[in-house]
């Protein structure tokens, strides 16, 4: 079946006359109606039917389309990996990772691997922090860049679960978040990384804030479980007032007086490191860091561009410059 025909099918199928893709693909139109009235002897039933001057899927067509859409997907796809494979420094990496990580970590990746390789381009794409999402994207992205650690290998037993290798590239510290005029906040500078000829905060054992409101992420996050497990570590269940859904609507909340929460510490420089109406007290408590991995396929292998990423982001943690926090 000629590949050319089943795209000029599509296009059709998609709203396009006849005129219009023989003038794109510089084809006679004759010569594309010839080749869509071949493509329907061979699937033995009309594909489409004319509607005034276009032509409109028949019941059969929209039944066929989505099979040559994924055929012709797939192919393209072949023809960019055979073409990265010839020139990896002119591929296209899909990269999945959690908006929290947008600020630093992952623009700081970026950029350090496009100096040495300008010619590859990403796709970027978000991923949330739920416990029992997908990862990469559902299978989309190449990489993902987050906090959840996901089966891997003989561990992935649920139905749907993808087979991935997981690396922890870094870890973040944990902070107790609270409003400047808080009392708890009085222990430390105005913000919780170390400042230029500042004292340290003080460190802060959760117990200290059992009876605070507690402003939190959705119950389905991973950040809120670890939360929760820290605070149940320590004695007592949170008292959640407000649930958000990331985490500038958590630290919005506990700038407005509303509670306090568990968040990863800012990253030094950053707008909310400074000093501002959030304070962040580093958190005593043993486990009170969340950890970063990288994920990726293993049940195939990596596109070269995208293997050259992976490779880039490993040797980056290897060499130590990966730092979230000063101090």
């Amino acid at each position: 079946m000629d590949t050319d025909v089943l795209r000029w099918f599509q296009l059709v199928a998609e709203g396009m006359t006849v005129t219009e893709v023989s003038e794109l693909e510089q084809v006679t139109q004759s010569g594309v109606s010839r080749a869509l009235a071949r493509l329907e002897a061979q699937a033995g039933t009309p594909l489409l039917e004319r509607s005034g001057r276009t032509l409109r899927l028949t019941r059969t067509g929209a039944v066929f389309k989505p099979h040559v859409d994924r055929l012709l997907g797939e192919l393209r796809g072949g023809l960019d990996a055979v073409a990265q494979f010839l020139s990896p420094e002119t591929g296209t990496v899909a990269v999945a990772f959690q908006q929290s990580l947008g600020s630093w970590l992952v623009p700081d990746l970026l950029g350090s691997f496009r100096a040495a390789h300008p010619g590859v381009g990403f796709r970027l794409a978000q991923a949330r922090d739920e416990l029992h999402g997908l990862p990469l994207d559902g299978g989309a992205a190449d990489l993902e860049v987050g906090t959840r650690r996901f089966r891997t290998g003989a561990e992935a037993t649920r139905p749907g679960d993808l087979s991935v290798h997981t690396r922890r590239i870094a870890t973040e510290p944990l902070r107790l978040a609270l409003p400047a005029a808080h009392p708890l906040a009085a222990r430390g500078p105005a913000h919780g990384a170390d400042g230029a000829g500042e004292p340290p905060a003080a460190a802060i054992g959760l117990a200290a804030a059992a009876a605070e409101p507690f402003v939190a992420l959705q119950p389905t996050s991973a950040l809120r479980k670890l939360g929760d497990d820290l605070c149940a570590a320590a004695g007592f269940r949170p008292k959640v007032v407000f649930e958000g859904n990331d985490l500038s609507n958590v630290r919005g909340l506990v700038a407005a007086g509303l509670g306090v929460a568990i968040v990863p510490a800012p990253r030094a420089g950053s707008p909310v490191a400074g000093p501002g109406p959030v304070r962040y007290l580093p958190i005593r408590d043993p486990g009170a860091v969340r950890d970063i991995y990288l994920t990726w396929p293993a049940d195939k292998p990596l596109l070269p561009a995208a293997e050259l990423f992976r490779a880039h982001v490993i040797a980056t943690v290897s060499a130590g410059r990966i730092r979230p926090v000063s101090g």
